[in-house]
């Protein structure tokens, strides 16, 4: 196991990421403000929803494997039912680096995906939000961040 900022540090050294569950309503959607973070920080981000075809301003896609090119992450950002078939379908494309989202809620984290991708060689976060590690960061996050690591929706380690 690593530490959870080392394993943050890691996927945010890759800057193709997709982020599932994005809204075309964005109003407090947790993985529309991770999508707008990413894309603002200068990563190249991949709105993937099956039901929509923008979010954003940008082009949504349906699924990982329609992203043009590939991508190197995934955030997920759907509910934790969804997030099985979601990391059914990481590893069937190869991504070796997923980050289920987890904030103040239940977020999207399941356990079961984070078992399966585990067991397949894939680097699984379970919880917390890219938005809290640096480069990504902002203070509020930050603090968020030390709140959630007492509540365990940020791990110690991953």
């Amino acid at each position: 196991m690593v530490t959870m900022k080392d394993a943050a540090t890691e996927f945010l050294s890759h800057k193709r990421i997709a982020v599932t569950g994005v809204s075309h309503a964005a109003k407090g959607h947790g993985a529309n403000a991770v999508y707008q973070r990413l894309r603002d920080r200068g990563y190249e981000v991949f709105a993937i929803n099956p039901n929509a075809e923008r979010a954003e301003g940008d082009v949504c896609y349906p699924d990982l494997k329609s992203v043009p090119g590939g991508v190197e992450a995934v955030v997920i950002g759907t509910r934790p039912s969804i997030a099985e078939s979601t990391m059914h379908e990481c590893v069937d494309l190869g991504i070796k680096h997923v980050w289920m989202h987890r904030g103040p809620g239940a977020g999207s984290v399941s356990e079961k995906a984070a078992a399966y991708g585990r067991e397949n060689g894939v680097s699984v976060i379970p919880g917390g939000c890219p938005c809290m590690f640096d480069p990504t960061a902002d203070g509020g996050h930050k603090a968020m961040r030390w709140m959630f690591g007492l509540t365990g929706h940020v791990p110690k380690r991953v």
